[in-house]
């Protein structure tokens, strides 16, 4: 942009200013902002002397309108219609954009849709706004001054290298100060920002909005460009009349009439629109003709019509009899209507001020006739704010409009009764304000812009830490830090104590390493009560911690318990990632939506995660998964999933909750048994995916365990759990266990004697992982015999089981059940150990594996899979997390030797 705007020699100037590194200063937003506030009163300036030069042109055309009325009738609407034709064509010919009032453009740009604003955009609008104002259209300059300023704020910010986040709070200030150098109303130019435009309530947002508003407020005033140039008469209403509660009923009418009105007018211009489009004929032939039928109302209409500032003061004033001023409002009410429909860059403030304080005269006439004071004036005040509020649906902004330009406290009453009923009139007849369905028209739904929030909002902490760890434990003695420090690539390592963060040990505790004595404990040299972030910051607040800290790892955790870690370079690479996947945001799954939960005490050491779904094995899979809680000092969280249809938002879904209800109900009921020593959590989750929202839960609630139950086949063609179990097998990081129930009477976990289990092993310490559970799994069923079976190759001439004959002796000191090491010699795994077990009426089967363990046996013919689907008894798949067991071909492969 700036090669096409700049000469050479300014382009080299700004490259080497580098003011890019800036962008981030307040100070350097606020000396923007202020800028900006002075080329938008200036711009408004250009705007209105321009209107005059024209409308003045015209007056004069007009003040020889009759003695050309005989010779040329046709004289003024040919006139409206070449400076229409020309406008239209300079719109459609250099900037597109710049047509209609331009409210609608901006807003569609601070929802972050590409709008092109620019300086070309601004210039467009700005001639274009002169010449059909000048014209005689019965359209306003305020709404063009708005996005006149909008487009040379976004123009300044393309000149300058910024920042997404900054072009946006520039392109809100200049809308700020665009509407406040139309009106001279510098508080109402924020709140129309904040109230329509942007909705954005952030600090730096507000302040730059609030100083470009009051700098092109109070450069317009000087310039003499700003202001509505009401009567007199309507400015000094505080002399004359004091508001009374029995002029309340009036007011409230004012409100009713006003909402129905602006709803018709509304209608009448998303008609109008409509039709336009359906026309399908070059803009400048639509404003032409626009300008065609303007001119010849007005040629043929009352005196009062040919001059729109004289008709604004002929309305407000009630200087006509109420059928005069009735048919005036009609005309202005149905050109209005016609002239914006037709694309013309005019916007709907001043109209919808000047019809609605033309309402406000029939009311305070009407409570006249009743035995009111002559309070017309008043009245017609708070029309202007309750017919804008039906129009624009922003009612704070209309009430202080009309407040700041009259600065008469006791209009505010009456206008927020007026106000406040128009609105509540308005919506219930048709939702949404017109500049939102101006962007619907357009193929642009903005059904909610807080949802398209920036990286630093949308970004948590719990979405760019990391979720291992390398941690330090409290009682490590210093000589043996070193060794930590030496084979890692961080600077930062958290301090725990049985899992709980008490201390950080930081860049500077590690820089007096060497004056330490070696037998001192880690306690003595940390950092104790170090900066911590909840999971669910945003990320704008940890580079906030981070810089105001001045700290280059922050812990993040629930409680005392640490969940996971950021570094500076973690916000660099998430923060780069997100951007670089913004544009694909549209074809992703929306987040699933948790419309119910239960929580009881966090007091565990960890958290294992049970989705739930069949009631049948419900109550088996919570046995298990208590009993393993209870075993490891866990806390459970049972989940149920309810999916809801890809086209529809989870969080605006609409379901029937009432089976889930009962189901957790009597789950949790179940799960009481397990009360004091494991606490019970429980959630409802609409999603679009199950396994997606299984996924999230585990992110949202940090889980340490899945726990899963399995049919024990599927008929989904190249998957081999299932999609949801294979999605989980491969993309959970936590250790996740696998069961598949069996049919035998005597199947795991129903209580039964005599049982046997069997555990195929080999030759790695992966299996332990499985092993570890086997203290939890026999509070439930106590087998007679557990075999370790290990499958060699029948070609092995020796094998000693040595380690296999240990390892049965150490867990026989552990449990109260026979554990026999067993060789059988086979070429196929799946075969003998579901022979076996077969065979030995086995009540059990555990198989375990790594996570690339198990994804390798997918490709190659998964033997996990295939135990499970083949045997009649109970299947433990455990497929360990990350950092856990060791590389799957140690795992279920024959020994050959």
């Amino acid at each position: 942009m700036i090669k096409r705007y700049l000469p050479a020699g300014l382009q080299t100037w700004l490259a080497r200013q580098h003011f890019g590194s800036y962008v981030t200063s307040d100070h350097y937003a606020l000396l923007e902002a202020c800028l900006i506030g002075c080329i938008s009163a200036i711009a408004a300036l250009l705007l209105k002397e321009g209107i005059g030069v024209v409308g003045n042109f015209r007056l004069q055309l007009i003040t020889t309108l009759p003695q050309l009325a005989g010779r040329w009738p046709l004289s003024l609407p040919l006139f409206s219609f070449s400076l229409c034709w020309l406008a239209g064509w300079l719109v459609e010919t250099w900037a597109p954009n710049a047509k209609g009032g331009g409210i609608p453009q901006v807003k569609a740009a601070l929802a972050e849709f590409p709008v092109l604003l620019s300086i070309r955009v601004a210039v467009v609008k700005l001639v274009g706004t002169i010449l059909i104002l000048g014209a005689g259209l019965t359209l306003g300059r305020r709404g063009p001054t708005v996005h006149i300023g909008a487009a040379l704020a976004a123009q300044l910010s393309q000149w300058v290298p910024t920042s997404p986040q900054h072009r946006r709070q520039m392109i809100a200030a200049g809308a700020a100060a665009g509407l406040a150098a139309g009106f001279n109303t510098p508080i109402a130019g924020v709140l129309f920002v904040v109230e329509e435009l942007s909705r954005d309530m952030s600090g730096l947002t507000l302040e730059t909005a609030i100083l470009a508003s009051f700098t092109g407020s109070v450069v317009s005033r000087l310039l003499g460009s700003a202001g509505l140039n009401l009567p007199t008469a309507m400015l000094m209403v505080n002399l004359h009349h004091q508001f009374t509660t029995g002029e309340i009923p009036f007011y409230l009418l004012l409100g009713t009439l006003a909402g129905l009105l602006g709803v018709a007018f509304n209608r009448g211009v998303l008609a109008s629109l409509g039709f336009n489009q359906r026309w399908r004929s070059p803009l400048a032939w639509r404003m032409g003709v626009a300008g065609f039928i303007s001119g010849g109302v007005i040629a043929f209409s009352p005196p009062t019509l040919l001059n729109n500032a004289g008709l604004r003061d002929f309305l407000v004033t009630g200087g006509a009899g109420w059928r005069e001023t009735l048919v005036i409002f009609v005309i202005h009410f149905g050109l209005t209507i016609l002239a914006y429909g037709s694309g013309a860059p005019g916007g709907l403030f001043s109209p919808a001020l000047v019809l609605g304080s033309s309402l406000g005269y029939w009311v305070g006439e009407l409570a006249m006739i009743f035995g009111g004071v002559d309070a017309k004036a008043t009245y017609a005040l708070v029309g202007m704010g309750a017919f804008f509020t039906a129009v624009a649906r922003v009612p704070i902004t209309a009430i202080v409009i009309v407040f700041e330009l009259t600065m008469d406290f006791q209009l505010v009453l009456p206008l927020m009764i007026s106000t406040v009923v128009a609105y509540g009139v308005a919506e219930t007849l048709k939702a949404g304000s017109l500049y939102q369905h101006l962007l619907g028209v357009s193929g642009i739904d903005l059904k909610d812009e807080a949802s398209r929030r920036e990286v630093l909002t949308d970004l948590q902490a719990r979405d760019v830490m990391q979720r291992k760890v390398e941690t330090l434990v409290a009682t490590m003695r210093v000589e043996d830090v070193y060794g930590v420090v030496g084979e890692s690539l961080h600077h930062g390592f958290p301090v725990v104590d049985d899992g709980d963060l008490v201390g950080m040990v930081t860049e500077q505790n590690l820089a007096r390493l060497n004056s330490l004595e070696p037998d001192q404990l880690v306690r003595e040299m940390m950092t104790a009560g170090p900066v911590t972030v909840p999971p669910v910051l945003p990320v704008g607040d940890v580079m906030y911690l981070m810089d105001r800290y001045q700290v280059s790892h922050l812990p993040v955790t629930e409680g005392r318990k640490l969940l996971g870690i950021i570094t500076r370079s973690d916000l660099i690479h998430a923060t780069a990632s997100y951007l670089q996947g913004s544009s694909l945001q549209g074809m992703q799954r929306q987040p699933s939506y948790v419309v119910y939960q239960t929580r009881g005490p966090a007091v565990g050491k960890g958290r294992i995660l049970l989705p739930l779904a069949n009631p049948e094995t419900a109550p088996s899979l919570l046995k298990i998964a208590g009993a393993i809680a209870r075993e490891e000092g866990y806390e459970l969280e049972c989940l149920i999933i309810i999916p809801v249809p890809r086209h529809t938002p989870p969080a605006q879904a609409r379901v029937d909750l009432g089976a889930s209800h009962r189901f957790l109900a009597e789950i949790m009921a179940m799960a009481a048994d397990l009360s004091p020593a494991v606490s019970v959590h429980s959630q409802i989750r609409l999603a679009q995916d199950t396994a997606q929202g299984i996924l999230e839960t585990m992110r949202d609630r940090h889980i340490d365990r899945l726990i899963l139950g399995w049919k024990g086949s599927t008929s989904t063609p190249g998957r081999i759990f299932g999609n949801v179990v294979d999605t989980l097998v491969q993309r959970a990081s936590c250790e996740v266990m696998l069961i598949k129930f069996g049919t035998l009477p005597q199947s795991y976990p129903y209580a039964a004697k005599g049982t046997r289990w069997v555990i195929p092993m080999s030759g790695g310490p992966n299996i332990r992982r499985a092993l570890h559970y086997l203290p939890a799994l026999v509070h439930l069923q106590t087998p007679e015999q557990i075999f370790l079976v290990q499958v060699i190759s029948p070609h092995r001439k020796s094998f000693s089981g040595r380690k296999l004959k240990t390892l049965a002796q150490d867990l026989q000191v552990n449990l109260d059940c026979g554990i026999a090491p067993l060789l059988l010699r086979s070429k196929d795994v799946v075969e003998s150990v579901t022979q076996f077990a077969g065979r030995e009426a086995c009540s059990l089967i555990i198989v375990g594996a790594s996570r690339e363990g198990m994804i390798q046996q997918v490709i190659n013919g998964n033997i996990p899979e295939a135990i499970a689907s083949q045997s009649q008894a109970t299947v433990i798949l455990l497929r360990a997390g990350d950092g856990e067991g060791v590389t799957g071909d140690q795992v279920l492969r024959p020994s050959a030797g």
